[in-house]
């Protein structure tokens, strides 16, 4: 039986000793050379080409919108894992992070994406049995990318004015990542200035031309004459003259002579504005993925959802590039000397938009609707604070149909009754307690008895209310209203004969 080949476990395919035929030979060279076409053509290399780029007031208001995007959001420490030392370990992290500036950090570090690589150096200090980032030193300091490279093993190297040609740098020492390239084989990466030169460098030479056009245009041409057979030095002296008024736009010649001014036949609505915008497009475009945030309407239909989602796509990738970078190096360095077999913790910026809490309120109420209620749990998680469940008031008991107790004295609210008694009112209502106290005790309760068996059989008060309106018109009530009207009749002659008297 044939044995499985074991996995080859070498790098084959490596950028230095002459392999990597997209280089040339570098076996022996003690640098890797940029690859990118455009710096090494325009400066040979040198990254001063891309500062100018930057200069450009459209490339730093966009790329500074982007850095502030990133800077705005909160950071947060996250533990690795759920031991008391991976806890630990976060808690010094975030403490670590706290000391030093790491928005100011994270905004240098950024322009890396700009140029292709950033570098910072961590600056270490022993505090009792801990290496911890010596804030009297900044703690992390970006360092000027122009004075790095990378040897052919991709280590980092450091260009000295003793040794151009790099020192080597000590290990768990410098924190650098590179960014943009579409391989890993350039560890110089490729920034946003490869592709904003040509738009600023367009850009610039229309401003050029047009400051011409407007000087030619916006003030006359300065012409000077001079009779024949002027010598050459008299002519010199009167161009000089005139273009002491004015700057490119003056000409001489032979008094009798003519001149006449060619100008092109022009069409269209092309001009200096027109390339100027668009220049500007362009650099919004490849800055923020979209223009709507430097050049659309505020408020206009579509600009907002897209500013909106274009933005949170890159904020996020800018952010997640910085932070991954860093627990990848500085973070991973403090907890193996500090806490040596804890799970890592992580450095994040919190990117995600908070939800609409009324918006989840209304889903939680459209729940309730349907027989389903958040629990205590899930409502702390969701709108945070600290929540006590509402205890539901006992119901007041409905009546029974065929008695139940009387109103206790004293108890609930009772009318404000005198205790003065009237003879004629004593007199009235034993009448009435003589001619009739069962026949309307009974009439009442024949009346009510359907009143009395729906609210025995009602759950709350809302029920009843709601079947209230249906009983009414069907109640019989004949039998009592005959008798009160006789009892009214019996008050009211007793009445009439008790004031004659």
């Amino acid at each position: 039986m044939e044995q499985p080949n074991k996995p080859e476990k070498n790098e084959i395919a490596t950028t230095r000793d002459g392999r990597d035929i997209t280089r040339g030979f570098v076996d022996g060279l003690p640098l890797l050379p940029n690859t990118d076409t455009l710096l090494r053509l325009k400066s040979g290399g040198d990254l001063r080409i891309y500062q100018e780029v930057l200069r450009d007031e459209q490339v730093k208001a966009c790329f500074e919108q982007r850095v502030r995007a990133v800077v705005s959001r909160p950071w947060e420490v996250r533990p690795g894992g759920e031991k008391r030392i991976d806890k630990q370990a976060a808690l010094f992290i975030e403490e670590q992070i706290k000391k030093i500036s790491f928005d100011s950090l994270t905004e240098k570090m950024l322009y890396g994406v700009f140029y292709g690589y950033a570098v910072a150096e961590a600056m270490w200090a022993v505090e009792g049995s801990q290496v911890v980032l010596d804030i009297s030193r900044g703690g992390i300091r970006v360092r000027d990318r122009r004075r790095f490279a990378f040897a052919p093993d991709m280590s980092l190297r450091l260009k000295t004015s003793s040794n151009p040609l790099g020192e080597e740098l000590p290990e768990k020492k410098f924190w650098h990542f590179a960014t943009g390239s579409d391989h890993d084989d350039e560890p110089y990466g490729l920034g946003l200035a490869h592709w904003l030169y040509w738009p600023v460098f367009f850009k610039r030479s229309g401003v050029k031309f047009w400051l011409i056009f407007l000087e030619k245009f916006g003030m006359p041409t300065a012409v000077g004459k001079y009779p024949t057979g002027t010598p050459k030095p008299d002519q010199d002296k009167l161009l000089e003259a005139l273009k002491a008024i004015q700057t490119d736009s003056a000409i001489i010649f032979p008094d009798g002579m003519t001149t006449e001014l060619l100008e092109a036949t022009r069409g269209g609505t092309a001009d200096y504005t027109a390339l100027y915008d668009r220049m500007d497009a362009a650099v919004a475009r490849v800055t923020l993925g979209q223009t709507a945030s430097t050049q659309g309407t505020p408020g206009r239909l579509g600009n907002d959802d897209l500013q909106a989602d274009v933005r949170a796509d890159i904020v996020k990738a800018d952010a997640d590039l910085v932070c991954m970078s860093l627990n990848a190096t500085v973070v991973k360095w403090l907890c193996g000397w500090n806490f040596p077999g804890a799970a890592l913790p992580q450095v994040w910026r919190v990117c995600e938009e908070p939800e609409d809490l009324n918006a989840l309120s209304e889903r939680d109420a459209n729940l309730a609707k349907v027989g389903y209620r958040p629990t205590l749990k899930h409502i702390q998680d969701t709108y945070g604070g600290e929540w006590v469940e509402i205890q539901p008031s006992p119901p007041n008991p409905l009546p029974q149909v065929g008695g139940g107790s009387a109103p206790v004295p004293g108890e609930g609210a009772q009318f404000a009754e005198s205790d003065i008694q009237f003879p004629d009112q004593v007199a009235l209502d034993a009448a009435i307690e003589a001619i009739a106290p069962d026949m309307l005790q009974g009439q009442a309760v024949e009346a009510l008895k359907p009143v009395l068996e729906m609210i025995a059989a009602s759950a709350d008060y809302a029920e009843v209310h709601e079947k209230l309106a249906e009983i009414f018109p069907t109640m019989n009530t004949q039998q009592i209203e005959e008798t009160l009207a006789r009892a009214m009749f019996v008050a009211e002659v007793w009445g009439r004969l008790n004031a004659e008297n």
